[in-house]
């Protein structure tokens, strides 16, 4: 009979997850969706802020939506750094179908038209960003500038519970998420030595209270998350 000797190495891949600044559009409250976005002077003010406070930590890449509002927000960013901008449309908005472009109290009472994403398209988007940054970015720190509701998805999945029970993101607000990948080497002693590997990942959060980066831990065998719809109106002020 072989022995055997498990060798486990921990890769952490560190994600910080931002929403992007503050926008013309919020200001206005006009539904943004999966439009490009402009930030305000003020938007461009609490980027600089989160550049600043980011500024002394290693940061390996940065990933943005490939909406304008938020490579804005990772480009100012990414001065502190000297890293390119890596964009794709996994970060996206919700698309809001028929209600993009609407003013926001407008659409309190309204029923949901059937051209807004599903809620089981937005997570299953959100569950592959994840899979995304663990195949592209193991072991490393990454910065990624998304939007209210598809983080919230984001955390969602990460966290296995319904949107409805993931706090709200303010503009520019950083929360930070460990995607930790467990290598198992198994070695077979007494024949050939010959070696099998097994991965298994699991993800954990860590929390920085005093800046909502926010201790707890799960398997990454996500689950895909519903919850109860809230109205446009009240859904669409995260975004």
């Amino acid at each position: 009979m072989g022995y055997f000797i498990y060798i486990c190495k921990m890769m952490n891949t560190i994600l910080y997850l931002i929403r992007h600044g503050e926008t013309v559009d919020n200001v206005a409250q006009i539904m943004q969706g999966q439009t490009q976005g402009c930030l305000t002077e003020h938007g461009r003010e609490q980027a600089e802020e989160v550049a600043a406070r980011l500024a002394e930590e290693k940061i390996d890449a940065i990933v943005s939506s490939d909406l304008r509002r938020a490579i804005q927000t990772a480009e100012i960013i990414s001065t502190r750094h000297g890293l390119p901008i890596s964009v794709t449309p996994l970060l996206r908005e919700r698309d809001w179908g028929s209600f993009t472009g609407r003013y926001i109290p407008d659409l309190k009472d309204e029923v949901w038209p059937e051209d807004i994403e599903s809620l089981d398209c937005l997570l299953e988007r959100a569950q592959r960003f994840l899979e995304y940054i663990m195949t592209n970015y193991e072991g490393q720190t990454v910065v990624a500038v998304g939007h209210g509701i598809v983080n919230k998805a984001i955390q969602a999945v990460f966290y296995h519970k319904p949107m409805n029970q993931v706090q709200r993101m303010s503009n520019a607000e950083v929360r930070v998420l460990c995607l930790s990948t467990t290598a198992e080497v198994s070695t077979t002693a007494m024949t050939s030595m010959a070696s099998t590997s097994k991965a298994s990942t699991t993800m954990t959060s860590t929390t920085e209270a005093a800046s909502s980066m926010t201790t707890s831990s799960m398997t990454a065998t996500t689950k895909t998350s519903t919850g109860t719809m809230a109205t446009a109106a009240d859904t669409a002020t995260a975004e």
